[in-house]
């Protein structure tokens, strides 16, 4: 099981796969997948500042249809339990997608520097 980070479902969505690491890659098509239930959100948010052309919904759709993407289902209270405890950033997306995988100290799949040098199992 791995957690994807925003940008890396993005990217899978849109077939940019050259985008996302050869590790990265090879962890894609030997775990299941899921995201936290916050990467929905930030997807919409994304689409509503028009930095993403879909919205939110069509994405996650899409994905679970291709690649059997889930959405993480623990209790929301218990990720934001977590993710008090990090203080290492400003961003609450970021905050509660690294929580979400903390909570079992879960692989999470992320491009972004500060993610890889503050949760142990971000890989890249």
């Amino acid at each position: 099981m791995i957690y994807l980070d925003t940008h890396v479902a993005v990217w899978l969505f849109a077939g940019l796969v050259e985008k996302i690491s050869e590790p990265a890659r090879r962890l894609i098509n030997e775990q299941d997948l899921f995201i936290s239930p916050i990467v929905r959100l930030e997807l919409q948010y994304l689409f509503e500042i028009e930095r993403i052309t879909r919205r939110s919904d069509d994405i996650v759709s899409d994905l679970v249809d291709r690649i059997g993407l889930q959405i993480c289902d623990k209790p929301f209270d218990r990720i934001v339990h977590e993710a008090l405890k990090g203080s290492w950033t400003r961003d609450p997306f970021d905050r509660l997608i690294v929580a979400n995988a903390a909570l079992e100290n879960t692989i999470l799949l992320s491009k972004d520097e500060r993610i890889l040098a503050h949760y142990h199992h971000a890989k890249w």
